[in-house]
């Protein structure tokens, strides 16, 4: 099995279940449906989408809160019903990009766990198991790598033991590329900067910074300036360790922590989540050795900070 939510080009198919539109402008799917179906309620968009009746770029989509950008191909199908429905609404919590017969790799939503910590915690290792039930797949979901709860964006998990085997060996040569965005308090001073230092974890589950061994592990972040304002600044992060809390604890010790960090120092009021996103994740197929490439688009509210 093969998905891949990135159109590869050339002459889209024709499929006469489904109306296409080549979107023309940035906006949230929800919305996008609710348009090109002029009339129809929020609710019933929300169904067709919950139910996997619109596929951009020839991937069923399920996330309300997908951003669509030009010239993305969008399908709505014509006749939403039973056949179209799944029977657990994935789309709240995650979005697959890709899967292929050894790995998948997901857009997960924020307050989300990458796996389980106790009885009754949602979290993906159990949403994708379900997700295998459901499409008669037989492998479960291994974690080869975490996101913070808060934290949306790429993840990706092996189908097999074999494969997680392969994949955490080394997962430093596994990876090829992580990139994050995040949306900071105040403007930044410069366009780039660099910053290294030991993390060590406390009683409080609290992470600490010293530019001196304490004891806790080394940890080395890249970031540049995307947009910014009098208030706030968008920009691109690039890990060259994977510790806990990493970015979090750096971009406190820069004196711009993330909006809606409250734990390591935010103070803006009101923040909806935390303004952390996984949106590039490139890494070496297990078995065919073949570099895997991905990316999302930042989330929506994350660019209304810098909407005049």
């Amino acid at each position: 099995m093969y998905r891949n939510r990135q159109h590869k080009g050339g002459v889209p198919r024709v499929d006469t279940k489904f109306t296409q539109f080549l979107s023309r402008e940035n906006m949230g799917l929800l919305d996008f449906v609710m348009k090109k179906l002029d009339g129809i309620s929020r609710n019933k968009a929300k169904a067709i989408l919950s139910g996997g009746g619109v596929m951009v770029d020839h991937q069923v989509q399920t996330r309300h809160d997908f951003q669509v950008v030009p010239d993305m191909l969008v399908e709505i199908s014509k006749h939403p019903g039973p056949e179209t429905r799944t029977r657990f609404d994935f789309g709240k919590y995650f979005n697959i990009v890709y899967e292929d017969d050894d790995v998948i790799v997901v857009d997960k939503a924020d307050e989300v766990l990458s796996m389980g910590v106790g009885r009754n915690s949602l979290n993906m290792k159990d949403l994708l198991d379900r997700y295998f039930i459901e499409t008669h797949q037989r492998c479960h979901a291994h974690v080869v790598h975490r996101l913070d709860t808060r934290t949306s964006g790429l993840m990706v998990y092996a189908k097999s033991v074999e494969a997680q085997q392969l994949m955490t060996a080394d997962w430093h040569k596994t990876v090829i590329d992580r990139r994050y965005v995040a949306v900071v308090e105040g403007p930044m001073e410069k366009d780039h900067g660099h910053i290294e230092s030991w993390l060590k974890d406390t009683p409080s589950l609290k992470i600490v910074s010293s530019r001196t061994n304490n004891g806790g592990k080394w940890a080395s972040t890249d970031w540049r300036l995307i947009e910014q304002n009098d208030a706030f600044a968008l920009i691109e992060l690039h890990l060259h360790t994977g510790r806990k809390n990493q970015i979090r604890v750096h971009m406190q010790v820069l004196h711009h922590p993330i909006v809606g960090d409250y734990k390591y120092g935010s103070t803006t009021d009101h923040a909806r989540r935390l303004c952390l996103h996984a949106f590039r994740l490139a890494f070496y197929q297990p078995r065919t050795h073949e570099p895997l490439s991905f990316e999302t688009p930042f989330p929506s509210y994350f660019l209304s900070f810098f909407r005049h």
